[in-house]
């Protein structure tokens, strides 16, 4: 069994590094399969998942999240049923695996978070890999605002009766409260509509109205980030124990569920309305562009976390079996969370006699409001709602704690011998990370909190990462290149990518992203919260410095490189765009010669062979 990360110490990495032979004897393109990338020698350590089927499940846990709850079903049903499968599984094929396989062989051939591993493929874009890692900071500094939520309600659901079921209560403005779905009545409210607003959340009217913090949830932010510390303190080591729970109950819960939903009136009619198909909107291309960016967004493309944790694999790991699992255990765990949530849904539109259109809903008032609705009237509803909260605090905890390990592996790469000079242990320095983005997040728990977080979500996650997943695509796929991407792909796995790969990272891919960014742009709209509050100018200006916060990056790095380089402006800009690191492919030798300057320093017998090799060859 293992036992998360296996560690190095200083001299045997350096040995291992000088140890790196080529082996007589073998076929052309043989390899042992005992070979370890001299990579393996950085300053954050030798640290490798010790099974690969914790890489696998720290991924499946990245990438299947909140999102495939609260965000796929309702798009699904929206964008034509059934129908809309079609677009996704086609932007599956086409963007969402290649664009995985991407990272993952970056991050394993580097062994290198986002931010170096960019620097070396493409110097000229070198700021997209910060980009990446302070978009994944921003990101986690509220994402743990929901699992706040997640376990206020669970807290909320051991009692005897679940504290939303009525208006009754301190909280309940009573003359405008509904038991139930007010339908088409716009100045009423159900029992959980109100718990959430007025409750768990104590929400002003606007974000001129920050209010006071709510000391309640204060206190289960700090429980949430302690638990995500506690995940990660060790690094892979502890991360690999913890997802073997967090990665695996979620779809146990799930099945449980759905077998209880699938046996309630109305069920039957939820799920039909989820999966009927609309042909017709086949011809809409939002259908398509939404397809791709469900499939982006969800798979977490450019937020350089699947490049970090590729970046503790074996340098010989099969990426292409771990990428096909990936993407398709998150795709099947959409479909499979649309019939929970559709046959719910079903069962609420039968119980209170309304249309499902006007239940269905996404985001948070999915999860936290309706979902928690349906709850009421089910037998045993404590247990279920317990059940479905634990669920979602597994699923949040999970993406949390992968998004936080970006800026570990990144400070890591960058300063860690200095980091652990200074403060001694690496458990140190993932306690200042995580107590600094807990401090950042305490806006959004104040009793205008909710307005922070909507905001930060929209200038965060919808405004700035299409900026960052165009260029990142561009500098790997363009400017890195295919034939560079796909022998770094043959030196891992002995074999070069399928030409169905090579393809779509030379043209589909980055089409089909430059087509989302485009889509982006012309459809913007300000952020606001519900259909009734829009945000005031100076809310807005906030908002663009938080996405400029990211994007900023990519210029600054580009006009630092080009400032830096010598030669004329014509050498700088080539040499800009020519990889740090690059592979020469020989012939008549059992392995590659590897000549990365800049990531490690090649042993003297390899130096030896390339001399060889040129003398020979002419090269």
């Amino acid at each position: 069994m293992g036992h998360g990360a296996q560690h190095t110490d200083d001299r045997a990495m350096g040995t291992a590094a000088e140890e790196v032979r080529l082996e007589p004897g073998k076929g052309k393109g043989a390899q042992s399969k005992e070979f370890s990338s001299p990579l393996l020698t950085r300053q954050r350590g030798s640290e490798t998942w010790s099974r690969q089927l914790e890489f696998t499940l720290v991924c499946v846990g990245y990438a299947v999240g909140l999102g495939n709850v609260w965000r796929f079903p309702y798009l699904c049903y929206k964008s034509g049923g059934g129908a809309f499968l079609i677009p996704y599984f086609v932007m599956l094929l086409l963007c969402g695996i290649p664009l995985l396989l991407m990272e993952f062989t970056v991050g394993q051939f580097t062994h290198l978070g986002p931010v170096h591993a960019l620097a070396k493929l493409c110097p000229l874009l070198k700021g997209v890999g910060v980009a990446t890692v302070v978009i994944s900071f921003l990101l986690c500094t509220y994402y743990n605002v929901i699992i706040t939520w997640a376990l206020y309600y669970l807290f909320n659901s051991f009692g005897s009766s679940l504290p939303w079921q009525s208006c009754n209560n301190t909280w309940n403005i009573v003359e405008n409260c509904t038991n139930g779905f007010p339908g088409n009545a716009t100045h009423l409210r159900s029992a959980s509509q109100q718990f959430f607003d007025y409750r768990l959340l104590q929400m002003s009217r606007g974000i001129e109205e920050i209010g006071s913090i709510r000391w309640d949830l204060f206190g289960l932010l700090l429980l949430a980030w302690i638990i995500v510390y506690f995940c990660i303190f060790k690094g892979v080591k502890s991360t690999g124990k913890v997802v073997y729970f967090t990665a695996i109950f979620p779809y146990l819960i799930l099945i449980i569920l759905l077998i209880n939903n699938v046996q309630l009136p109305g069920a039957k009619a939820g799920i039909l309305f989820f999966l009927t198909p609309i042909w017709n909107k086949l011809l809409e291309v939002q259908v398509w562009v939404n397809a791709a960016a469900q499939i982006f967004n969800s798979i977490g493309i450019g937020f350089g976390t699947m490049i970090s944790m590729a970046s503790y694999n074996k340098f010989s790991n099969n990426i292409l079996k771990d990428t096909l699992i990936v993407a398709v255990t998150n795709s099947a765990t959409s479909i499979f969370a649309g019939f929970v949530v559709f046959s719910a849904i079903g069962y609420m539109s039968h119980q209170y006699n309304l249309p499902v259109e006007d239940i269905a809903t996404d985001g948070p008032g999915l999860v936290y409001v309706v979902y928690p609705e349906a709850f009421v009237t089910m037998p045993l509803a404590p247990m279920w709602a317990s059940l479905f909260f634990f669920m979602l605090l597994c699923l949040g905890v999970d993406s949390q704690f992968a998004m936080v390990e970006v800026m570990v592996t990144s400070l890591m790469d960058a300063w860690g011998k200095n980091l652990l000079y200074f403060f001694k242990r690496k458990e140190v320095v993932v306690l200042l990370i995580c107590f600094i983005a807990f401090i950042l997040g305490i806006p959004n728990i104040t009793q205008g909190g909710i307005y922070v977080f909507q905001l930060m979500d929209h200038y965060t996650a919808v405004v700035s990462l299409m900026f960052l997943a165009f260029f990142e695509v561009v500098a790997i796929c363009w400017f890195y290149g295919v034939r560079r991407l796909s022998a770094n792909y043959k030196e891992m796995l002995g074999a070069p990518p399928n030409l169905f790969f090579k393809l779509c990272w030379w043209v589909a891919s980055p089409l089909l992203v430059t087509v989302i960014l485009v889509s982006s742009i012309i459809r913007y709209s300000p952020a606001q919260y519900g259909k009734a509050y829009t945000y005031p100018p100076w809310a807005e200006g906030i908002g663009w410095i938080v996405s400029l916060c990211s994007i900023i990056w990519i210029p600054i790095g580009a006009a630092h490189t080009l400032c830096t380089s010598k030669g004329s402006f014509i050498q700088r800009l080539h040499s800009s765009v020519s990889p740090v690191a690059d592979v020469i492919p020989t012939e008549n030798w059992d392995q590659m010669v590897k000549l990365k300057s800049g990531i490690y320093r090649p042993s003297c017998s390899a130096m030896q062979d390339s001399n060889d090799l040129t003398e020979e060859t002419g090269i």
